[in-house]
């Protein structure tokens, strides 16, 4: 009988007559950079079912598929924690632009815009299915035009019960956060107090708090301090969104901000920041005119622009913001897309205004802005920040990079480079050729930190039994081609992009697959005493 049972006991687990398991790919070679910060090592990974199966020497598992990875670096998926890609899901699924520059995962729905049914988005997602995955945040815009319109005013305590009850429903349904876009309709209407309501909601869910701040500019110390006050009060996490400092004026004021987030953090508040790495921001056209005339919607806009005492009072506006910025010409904004007009797509306000055989007059340039917002606004690139803040800011540890950006459609207007380049333009231009910060950290912000930022448990770090997010690059290679002038171009470097176990980008060239999913917030709401 012992006999028998020794004898069975050999047959189960000797490994020379138990199959071994195979793994679906084997990425062998490689330099593994697992994305906590730490160096980098030689070794494999096996994926398996969508997950990372092992990671070590492997040369004796059996794989479907192999990859080759000799003279490469191997890292998890790059995630972009600050995208705007509601309404370009349907017009370009396979998310080019993202994956070309190493993107596997994007958080959406900030600035304070989102939809507010977050539920059936994200089944839509689901439906449609993308080659990237999707978390979104549920944006205060939003929520405050459901019940609100653009009303510029308080709300009453009625709306803001259903503000707050909407907030509720979207954290419920897998909402991240709560986003805030203050410098936009109607989110600059709001007081502080309204947006800790809403960000006191999301908190009970664990939520994160993103904010556009209320001013990038002048006014950045006392909106940095409003975040800073917002989060501590909710008790919740604060994100500010896209950290810079817009205007000539401003330049070097990174020296007085960046320690504001480290003094802050010093004092208990969890805050983190994020950056693109450029030099010109991108938004809407309407964040020239005065917040007072775009209330209401297009047609009252359109209604005021045509009073003439309007129109004046318009053009001092906008001619004493030039003033401040100590230019003569509005020569930094420029038309990415402009509906009414494609022609002017590329153009300065200044050279658009030339064209529309225009003196050569900044009073004449605020003529051709209200026009063109009467005709539907535009969006544009506006040039106005400094090289050595983007890099003063890019040395504090708790930055993430983050594109501001949707899903491009190729040759479509003249959109801002960073939908095509952010990443590869930290590594190839910051990391590589200015040395501004180690190959190790750049890749830690643009893995773990986000996930852990955003409470994505199984993703931004190389871990056995993680999702098998996978970005495989040349780091010598790898560069940013979009440029001001051509931003349809896409990065290269990345030779082999998975996403969810899927081999997305296979040298170089997208693949087709889309195996993206839907990334729910799951945690649920504590007990309210």
């Amino acid at each position: 009988m012992r006999y028998c049972v020794l004898t069975l006991l050999i047959f189960l687990f000797s490994p020379c007559l138990h199959a071994q398991t195979t793994a679906d790919i084997l990425i062998k070679n490689g330099r593994i950079l697992d994305g906590s910060g730490n160096s980098w090592f030689r070794g494999d990974v096996a994926v398996k079912d969508g997950k990372i199966f092992k990671i070590g020497h492997l040369q004796n598992l059996p794989a479907t598929k192999v990859i080759d990875a000799s003279g490469l670096l191997v890292a998890p998926g790059f995630i972009d924690v600050h995208t705007h890609i509601e309404g370009d899901e349907v017009k370009n699924p396979t998310a080019d632009n993202f994956l070309y520059d190493g993107v596997t995962t994007v958080v959406t729905g900030n600035c304070g815009s989102s939809h507010t049914a977050i539920k059936a988005y994200l089944q839509s997602l689901d439906s449609l299915r993308l080659s990237i995955n999707v978390a979104t945040l549920v944006g205060h815009n939003d929520v405050r035009k459901a019940v609100m319109g653009t009303a510029n005013r308080k709300p009453t305590e009625d709306e803001m019960q259903r503000m707050e009850g909407l907030v509720d429903m979207a954290m419920r349904d897998g909402a991240v956060g709560l986003s805030t876009g203050l410098i936009y309709i109607p989110g600059t209407y709001a007081s502080t107090e309204e947006v800790l309501r809403l960000a006191k909601v999301a908190a009970r869910y664990h939520g994160v708090y993103t904010s556009h701040m209320r001013d990038e500019g002048d006014s950045v110390t006392q909106a940095i301090e409003e975040a800073l006050y917002i989060g501590k009060e909710a008790g919740m996490p604060v994100e500010i969104s896209h950290f810079k400092l817009s205007g000539q004026q401003n330049w070097g004021r990174s020296r007085e901000t960046v320690p504001m987030i480290i003094r802050a953090r010093e004092q208990g508040i969890d805050v983190t920041i994020d950056q693109y790495p450029y030099t010109a921001s991108s938004t809407g056209l309407s964040t020239l005119l005065p917040d007072e005339i775009l209330a209401d919607g297009q047609d009252s806009i359109k209604a005021r622009l045509q009073r003439p005492e309007v129109r004046r009072y318009v053009t001092a506006y906008m001619l004493a913001k030039l003033k401040k910025r100590k230019l003569k010409h509005f020569s930094y904004p420029v038309v990415a897309y402009y509906k009414a007009d494609t022609t002017l797509n590329g153009k300065s306000i200044e050279q658009a205004n030339l064209l529309l055989k225009r003196k050569h007059k900044a009073k004449l340039e605020t003529e051709t802005v209200m026009d063109m917002m009467s005709n539907g606004g535009a969006s544009m690139v506006f040039h106005g920040m400094s090289e050595e803040d983007i890099r003063r800011i890019m040395q504090y540890p708790f930055n993430m990079f983050a594109s501001d950006a949707s899903i491009r459609v190729f040759n479509q207007g003249s959109p801002h480079p960073r939908g095509y380049g952010t990443n590869a333009r930290v590594l190839g231009r910051y990391v590589r050729e200015q040395h501004v910060l180690a190959l190790e950290e750049a890749i830690r912000r643009m893995t773990s930190l986000p996930a852990q930022r955003f409470g994505l448990r199984d993703r931004g770090l190389l871990r056995e039994g993680f999702a098998a997010d996978l970005v495989v690059f040349d780091e010598n290679e790898v560069t940013d081609l979009s440029t001001y002038t051509q931003p349809h171009a896409y990065s290269k470097g990345f030779r082999y992009v998975l996403v969810n176990g899927k081999v997305t980008i296979a040298e170089g060239r997208h693949t087709g697959e889309r195996s993206g999913m839907t990334l729910r917030h799951e945690r649920e709401a504590e007990r309210v005493l």
